[in-house]
């Protein structure tokens, strides 16, 4: 027993001693959620984990057996900006479902003025807290010399790239969205003839007006994020990087890129060998529910039951919309968990129980669940493909309209316009998520797709990692076409010379035939003579 104990110690130190020093510049929320989740793995095999974090972060703890953490001198105020976002946006959408159409259209472009003005914000406060990072010399100091093999960040604020160029150090990023849109975009080829833009919400089974309309909106979406992130990220990188420095190339810098989706969830597109698929990596198999949740969906009997999330930060709705929702709710069979913090409808049902949290995946895996009402974020959206459960979709703004769109296409979702709503329309959704049998049928068929793997999701991030660990990056995987021109990369130059080269021959040959002809002309009429 006392050699199996003295075995188990050596093996443990081992670990320790083959582990890395990873250095981790995550973004609060929900993203926190996941990059927890591969942190936890990471620990598990004997990596030392430091995570950088805002002193006021609403997710991401100061104290933790996971991790060491490091307090930035930060301007703090981000769970501000992403929750007003979201309840002004909820609000925007109220006044977008009016009834006359140049009015909704109003709303509408007035909504996204709005997410424009509340995501400048957002990054506005992230440059500060990168300008005031970087001139707090003690601090960088610390972080040279800390000696880090790898820096793990999600590119949805810039300051991990920026580091890891500062440190000159290999770069992973757990990502879908950057700092200058979705990460395909960025980094492989995305024909737009079949590549639908995340604003469409379209499929990539596009008409001719869709594909015009996808060329259009991808014009103005890559000049709009690039308005709203240059102000801000480019006097930081020509501070502390120098004047000759693109900021949009930090993001290139990745050896290794974990995406966030798969093939089950995205449409079939060109990829690049440096990205890592690993959709689902958060999920797992339900657990046992607390007595008193198992207690109340149980009492369901048949029926079953639904819940329904809108996230994080999404803690009340307007009263409009609660009364309808409650409405809808009540004049339904099955019994109903709502995650909420707002005040309590009137009109609430007694089949529904209100809560501040409930174990969404533990729910989502449960036997009697019916369907999921959600806000389509990320998370949401792929533990509901892990355990196949249908969706009806309320998206307020981000990616949820995007993700929702993806799994409607898919047949696994109904999604309605948060404004336009009322307890009809709501209530027949339901009905018809939880009676046609197909939405469930097409969700499961997506289940089976996503656990039919060779290897787990999140063994593969965590194999990546420590891949660029070993090998000190990951350049071999990395394309030429990032360090080419427009020009050059679309063989304009090539082209224009064959053209000339082409025009060139033509000219000679009809400049050669025509001297050949006066030539003819005049030997003939020398002999005529």
């Amino acid at each position: 027993m006392n050699v199996q104990i003295t075995y188990t110690l050596l093996l443990t130190q081992l670990v320790a001693v083959l582990g890395g020093r990873i250095l981790v510049f995550p973004l609060d929320g929900s993203h926190w959620i996941n990059m927890k989740i591969i942190i936890e793995q990471l620990h598990g095999r004997g990596h030392v984990i430091t995570v950088i974090r805002p002193p006021d972060s609403w997710y991401i703890s100061e104290e933790s057996p996971l991790y060491t953490s490091v307090n930035l001198p930060s301007p703090g105020g981000f769970e501000d900006i992403l929750e007003n976002l979201l309840s002004d946006g909820i609000e925007a959408l109220l006044q977008s479902g009016s009834e006359s159409y140049w009015s909704e259209a109003w709303n509408e472009i007035k909504f996204r003025q709005l997410i424009l003005n509340q995501m400048s914000e957002l990054h506005k406060k992230a440059s500060e807290e990168l300008d005031l990072m970087f001139s707090n010399e003690t601090l960088m100091r610390s972080f040279e010399d800390a000696k880090y093999d790898v820096v793990l960040t999600d590119p949805g604020i810039g300051g991990g790239a920026m580091l890891a160029r500062w440190l000159k150090v290999p770069l992973v990023f757990n990502v879908r969205w950057t700092i200058q849109g979705e990460g395909h975009f960025l980094i492989a080829p995305s024909p737009l003839s079949y590549i639908p833009f995340t604003a469409t919400e379209y499929s990539d089974k596009m008409t001719f007006p869709q594909r015009t309309i996808n060329i259009l909106k991808y014009l103005i979406g890559m000049y709009t994020v690039a308005s709203l992130t240059e102000p801000y990220y480019k006097p930081v990188v020509q501070r502390y990087f120098g004047p000759d420095v693109d900021y949009s190339t930090f993001n290139l810098d990745a050896d290794i890129w974990l995406m966030r989706n798969d093939f089950i969830f995205e449409f079939p597109r060109p990829t690049m060998p440096n990205i890592v698929y690993m959709g689902g990596f958060q999920c797992k198999p339900a657990k046992q529910l607390p007595a008193d949740l198992e207690e109340f969906v149980r009492s369901s009997g048949d029926h079953g039951f639904i819940i329904m999330s809108l996230g994080t930060l999404v803690k009340k709705l307007p009263q409009k919309i609660t009364q309808e929702i409650a409405a809808a709710f009540a004049e339904l069979p099955q019994k109903v968990i709502w995650k909420y913090g707002g005040p309590k409808p009137a009109n609430l049902g007694n089949n529904t129980l209100l809560v501040d949290w409930f174990p969404q995946n533990d729910l989502l895996g449960h036997p009697k669940i019916r369907a999921f009402v959600a806000h389509g974020g990320t998370n949401g959206v792929q533990e509901a493909i892990y355990h196949g459960v249908p969706i009806v979709g309320l998206p307020v703004a981000l990616d949820q309209p995007d993700n929702l769109s993806r799994i409607k296409a898919k047949g696994g979702a109904i999604n309605l316009h948060i404004g336009k709503m009322d307890r009809r329309s709501f209530g027949e959704a339901l009905r018809t998520i939880i009676h046609n049998p197909s939405y469930r049928e097409n969700m499961q068929r997506l289940s089976k797709l996503q656990r039919d793997q060779p290897m787990k999701p999140l063994d593969k991030a965590v194999f990546w990692i420590e891949y660029v660990m070993r090998h000190k990056g990951a350049p071999h995987l990395k394309s030429e076409s990032f360090k080419m021109s427009w020009v050059v990369y679309n063989c304009i130059d090539v082209i224009a010379a064959l053209l000339a080269l082409f025009l060139c021959i033509i000219f000679s040959s009809c400049a050669c035939i025509r001297f050949l002809w006066r030539l003819f002309l005049s030997t003939g009429k020398n002999k005529q003579e």
